[in-house]
């Protein structure tokens, strides 16, 4: 009896040690986020002004984007901003429809691109790229701006933008709002998600000057940066992220324009939003793969001022949500494996379920806690009903918690690139009248 109870009280503390790990190590990492919170509803981000137009080209990589690409031109064109200092190009990626008729009747220089073995955004932008080094050498353009063909900008996006890159920034992204948050749950946990991005994450890295990461859409990157990689390289399955942590590893800062308004179209179908995440999911496995080593390397060697980034950039990219599925799927088995009599401490049965529930629970807690904070920060930006808006802080919590089983899928399962349909045409004038055009408030 004494050695089944010494067994026991083995097993349980064997139990708690690996649970108190994960949580120190949850603790350790990510808690320098809630210093994040408070410094953006403290102090406000510095205002910039620009002393001259600089000239910019638009890069747009559209796969049958027919029913939204006519929006994102018409509303470039209708910017606060001179007309000739902006180029538009869209690359017509393996389309299928008339997106490039569409795109060059509304003024767009459009490149038509085949290619089925080097399928993805990253390959198309290289393609246009070079294609305009190419056929306009004399263009002159100072930084490439990066849409996605179902974006639509507030009138004054490049006066805003231009501020940064006059600055001297040499690449930013920008505030990103949903154009759909009320279609339903899904749209709206994108949504939630996106101005929590905005306002808690890169705000407060402008605000404490450190480096942002660009994120799929609304984006600039300096001509000299492209130049000097020789194109688009950057051509893992999250292009973007890769971008960003390329850049921070060698000490490049990424910015960002708060007062810089975009409206992106999120996915309404839980098919169109697991297979889009999943590739998420996917390419930040390989970007850690391919950068974590260098980051770790720039904590410690890279230039005072940058070094924070790097570690910013590193949790940023690291398998959190892996450490909660290890942590639920351990505890899992310690209970069949005490229910079945292989292994006999019935005592950690109730320690690991009490860690099953405390892991779960804290994580739902922590979502609504943040969704509850962006939505009411925010409240006045989103494009949706009161009830809306309220429903979404119920929602947004399950919505996040669909991460879990999409983690795991994309750490076993091989992800390549699918489109996602986008239909939704909106009255460009209405959405060039934005409300966020003031520097945000503390």
């Amino acid at each position: 009896m004494f050695q089944e109870l010494s067994q026991s009280m083995a097993a349980l503390s064997f139990i708690d040690i690996f649970n108190f790990c994960v949580f120190l190590t949850f603790t350790i990492c990510y808690t320098y986020q809630l210093y994040y919170v408070f410094v953006v509803l403290t102090r406000k981000p510095p205002a910039q002004t620009a002393k001259k137009n600089h000239r910019f080209a638009v890069l747009v990589a559209a796969r049958n984007e027919r029913a939204v690409i006519g929006d994102l031109i018409a509303s470039i064109r209708n910017q606060n901003y001179p007309q000739e200092l902006i180029d538009i190009y869209v690359i017509a990626d393996n389309c299928t429809d008339d997106t490039a008729a569409i795109a060059r009747k509304a003024g767009a220089t459009v490149f038509t691109r085949f290619n089925q073995e080097q399928v993805g955004k990253g390959y198309a932008l290289d393609f246009g790229l070079k294609a305009i080094w190419q056929e306009f050498p004399h263009a002159n353009h100072e930084a490439f701006f990066v849409f996605d063909a179902d974006n639509v900008l507030d009138a004054n996006y490049f006066a805003e933008m231009n501020k940064v890159f006059d600055g001297g920034a040499k690449a930013s992204t920008s505030y990103r709002n949903s154009k759909n948050f009320d279609s339903n749950w899904i749209s709206a946990g994108y949504g939630v998600w996106f101005l929590r991005e905005a306002k808690f994450l890169s705000q407060a890295r402008l605000t404490l000057n450190t480096s942002c990461a660009v994120s799929g859409t609304g984006f600039f990157i300096a001509s000299d940066v492209l130049k000097q990689a020789g194109g688009w390289k950057w051509h893992l399955l999250t292009e973007d992220i890769e971008f960003s942590a390329s850049s921070i590893t060698d000490g490049l800062r990424i910015e960002y324009c708060p007062t810089a308004v975009l409206y992106d179209e999120q996915p309404t179908t839980f098919r169109d939003s697991w297979n889009q995440r999943a590739r998420w999911a996917k390419g930040f496995y390989q970007v850690f793969s391919h950068y974590a080593l260098g980051l770790v390397k720039g904590i410690f060697t890279n230039k005072r001022g940058h070094r924070f980034a790097c570690f910013d950039m590193l949790m940023t990219l690291a398998p959190g949500m892996l450490l909660t599925i290890i942590s639920v799927i351990f505890n899992v088995a310690i209970v069949i494996l005490s229910t079945t009599g292989v292994i006999s401490v019935g005592v950690a049965i109730a320690s690991s379920l009490s860690s099953i529930f405390f892991c779960l629970f804290n994580y739902i807690i922590f979502m609504f806690s943040f969704g509850v904070l962006t939505t009411f920060v925010e409240w006045n930006n989103i494009r949706a009903s009161a009830g809306r808006k309220v429903w979404s802080t119920v929602t947004f919590p399950f919505f996040m918690m669909t991460y879990i089983p999409i983690a795991l899928y994309a750490l076993f399962k091989k992800t390549t690139w699918k489109p996602i349909k986008h239909t939704i045409s909106v009255d460009v004038a209405e959405y060039a009248e934005a409300k966020t055009l003031e520097r945000p408030a503390a």
